[in-house]
């Protein structure tokens, strides 16, 4: 009885993104992202510059949050069972939230940092800075041309390009401040080019965390109308009416809709030339696989209606 249980839970639910090409994306952004953590980690202890010390602490949050994204994506690939029965793939859209929130976290401290630095007066190897720099601007332009080039568009990888984005932006302005400092020795360059790259992080993760927040309260996904799609339905041969249309996410790419079809007549095999129409309707226009439809005749009384 289990079994067949399962294999129900798990039918029709869509595949959602291809979990390899996903689990291939991460641990590439991972692999770049430490590599970047050791290499300015190192570099900001030897130059004094606030802007590397503080990137290698974003690397290493990063880095923690991309195995729990990993972690998150593998837990998804686990099959439905009876009790959860769309499988785990909403643990994903909890690792994007996560990670999000990770970053508001390090905006704030590199905030702080650059506070601090402000107030001082800090000398600073710009030849130091500029090698290191340099080396993670590569890294990251390696990083986000893989990541930017894989056909996945999940949160988790989305969120993956946000890290590797921001990273890419501290390493280019650490670059452009290392050559100008050396020019002009304007040490206030660093903690402010600190502070530009906090903002840059917040407004990323702040798009991120709405994402992943609309997900988990069931609202329509941004991109579909709900009206269109209500006036799609109604148009179907033989529906008189749509009522009680919930439309939602399950996890990236995998969307959800239920409703209750007013049909005339009462021939069985009318309603299942309905259903069939509707149904491809919604997964042809919409991309909505995953439908849950319920057939009604006009002088059906609702539960809540009958005494």
């Amino acid at each position: 009885m289990v079994e067949t249980n399962e294999r129900h839970a798990g039918h029709s639910h869509g595949q959602g993104p291809s979990r390899p090409a996903e689990i291939g994306s991460l641990l590439a952004a991972l692999a770049v992202t430490l590599f970047i953590m050791l290499v300015e980690g190192v570099g900001g202890i030897l130059s004094g510059s606030l802007a590397l010390r503080a990137d290698a602490g974003h690397m290493l949050t990063d880095a923690s949050a991309l195995l729990l994204s990993l972690g998150a994506v593998w837990l998804a690939t686990r099959r439905p069972d009876v009790r959860r029965t769309f499988g785990y793939y909403r643990l994903e859209i909890l690792a994007a939230a996560l990670n999000g929130m990770a970053l508001v976290g390090i905006a704030i401290f590199i905030l702080w940092s650059a506070w601090h630095r402000l107030r001082g007066r800090p000398v600073i190897d710009t030849r130091t800075m500029l090698v290191t720099g340099g080396a993670g601007l590569v890294a990251n332009l390696s990083g986000f041309w893989f990541l930017a080039r894989a056909h996945v568009r999940s949160l988790n990888v989305r969120a993956a390009l946000l890290h590797l984005a921001g990273d890419l932006l501290s390493s280019l302005g650490v670059v452009v401040a290392a050559l100008v400092m050396a020019w002009t020795r304007l040490w206030l360059i660093d903690p402010i080019l600190s502070a530009v790259i906090a903002l840059v992080i917040v407004y990323g993760a702040v798009r991120l965390l709405a994402e992943a927040v609309d997900i988990l309260l069931e609202a329509v996904p941004g991109h579909l109308d709900l009206a269109e799609i209500l006036s799609h339905m109604e148009r179907a041969e033989g529906v008189l009416a749509v009522h009680d249309l919930h439309l939602w996410t399950i996890s990236n790419g995998m969307y959800a809709l239920s409703a209750h079809l007013v049909v005339r007549g009462h021939d069985a095999r009318q309603n299942d030339a309905i259903l069939t129409a509707v149904k491809t309707e919604l997964h042809e226009a919409f991309g909505i696989s995953h439908t849950t439809l319920q057939i009604e005749s006009e002088r059906y009384e609702h539960v809540e209606e009958v005494h």
